[in-house]
């Protein structure tokens, strides 16, 4: 057959996991039935800037207007660019959506470079944003933020050290990128991430980055050095300007972002020691570490009061294991999800809720915390909600309203945490306390 007469149909679900590929498909795009039926998400065959700024719109047209047409680039599976002309359709069962239909041809005469479609600025700076997962450095900002309203509302260092806190802010996130970027490639080099076709983008299963082409296995692996080095650049700064032991924080940071997925230690696949080192660096490691940076000092109380977040992002770690199970466990990551199985694994993510809660209101009635911080309660509503989620449906693809409430959860709690403690002093006497 002539490649003009060549006709691929493609078949997928709402999450876009290949489901049907035809004789066609397997020509144009050189991928075998068996390599990506129920492997692959359409993704697969464009661009990634593509899917970013325009395979959504696509769909969402398609789905509202019956079809959707268009002339675009795709890749062979060598990673060839053809030209070609799709038309997307939705697909239903019992008069409900249930994916979409892609039908494709070739474009023998059309000058690939014509008909791709245009990328704007913006979703290339975008792409940055997918690369680092700049959406969850919240994890480390929180933290931190805590630690500085503890060390403003405790008035150790007048007036407040804005340049050290900066340099903390921004040593911390440096560090969190670099542990992102060495997590997406040393799972992509361990096949971790190739085999995981159940994630729930873009909350599990990491950024997808290298899969969609934005950025080589080598380039990753440099933004990851370069970040740890920005790290340490402004850790010396801090050092050299009052705070000598903070390097000590930052070299267990940079270890534990190296060795977190990076061989031969691979903490994250020891049953529990990755999500140990989460708790404790996202936790007492990241609050302590601030106040210490910007103070010189830190104590037991510093520690402590960083728990409560510390267990909350290992909230996120633990419900984000989920729906990557299958895949962890065929590539060897044993985390705690995975060597408790999801049934029994599911009642850890409420233990976690209570422990969080808990720490927080006996460290505050115990006058070791300020009665504002007892503001962290305000994200309890979200805590119950995606406890009762998970406990119910820790098996399904609904489980990801859980994975969503648990980064707000995160987020909610942390700043009120924090914005207690800081108007601890007004609360008490607007209360009469």
């Amino acid at each position: 057959m002539k490649d003009s007469q060549l006709k691929s149909v493609i078949t997928c679900d709402m999450e876009g996991r290949i489901e049907t590929y035809n004789r066609g498909a397997e020509q144009i795009f050189g991928y075998r039935a068996d390599e990506v039926i129920g492997k692959k998400r359409v993704s697969l065959f464009s661009p990634g800037l593509v899917v970013l700024e325009h395979v959504p719109t696509w769909l969402k047209k398609a789905t509202e207007q019956g079809e959707f047409v268009s002339e675009t680039v795709f890749l062979r599976k060598d990673g060839t660019p053809i030209a070609a002309r799709v038309r997307i359709t939705p697909t239903f069962k019992k008069g409900v959506q249930i994916g979409y239909c892609g039908v494709t041809e070739l474009l023998t005469d059309a000058d690939v470079r014509q008909v791709a479609p245009k990328i704007s600025a913006m979703t290339r700076i975008f792409s940055w944003l997918v690369i680092t997962r700049a959406p969850f450095l919240t994890a480390i900002i929180v933290p931190i933020l805590i630690g500085a309203a503890w060390v403003a509302a405790n008035g150790s260092v007048n007036p407040f050290p804005w340049a050290r806190f900066f340099a903390t802010l921004f040593a911390g996130i440096a560090m969190h990128i670099a542990a992102n970027t060495f997590n997406d490639y040393f799972d992509w080099r361990s096949g971790a991430d190739r085999q995981n076709n159940a994630y729930f983008l873009p909350y599990t299963g990491g950024s997808r980055s290298i899969e969609l082409g934005l950025i080589s296995e080598n380039a990753l692996f440099r933004v990851a050095l370069v970040s740890l080095l920005v790290s340490g650049g402004l850790g010396v700064y801090l050092a050299l300007t009052g705070s000598p032991a903070v390097l000590l924080f930052g070299l267990f940071g940079a270890f534990s972002s190296y060795f977190y997925t990076a061989p031969p230690l691979r903490l994250v696949a020891r049953r529990g020691l990755g999500e140990l080192l989460i708790g404790l660096n996202f936790g007492p490691l990241a609050v302590a570490g601030a106040v210490y940076a910007m103070t010189g000092q830190a104590t037991l109380i510093d520690f402590l009061l960083g728990a409560p977040i510390g267990l909350l992002t290992t909230a996120i770690l633990w419900i984000n294991q989920f729906p990557d199970e299958e895949s962890d466990r065929a590539t060897g990551k044993i985390n705690l999800v995975v060597a408790l199985g999801r049934e029994r694994a599911r009642w850890g993510y409420p233990l976690l809720m209570i422990g969080a809660f808990g720490l927080a209101v006996y460290l505050a009635l115990s006058h070791a915390l300020p009665l504002g911080s007892l503001l962290i309660l305000g994200g309890a509503p979200l805590a119950i909600y995606a406890s009762r989620v998970i406990v119910r449906e820790y098996a399904r693809r609904t489980l990801v309203r859980a994975n969503v409430a648990t980064i707000q959860l995160h987020l909610v709690s942390g700043l009120l945490m924090a914005a207690g403690i800081l108007f601890s002093g007004s609360l008490t006497r607007l209360l009469g306390l």
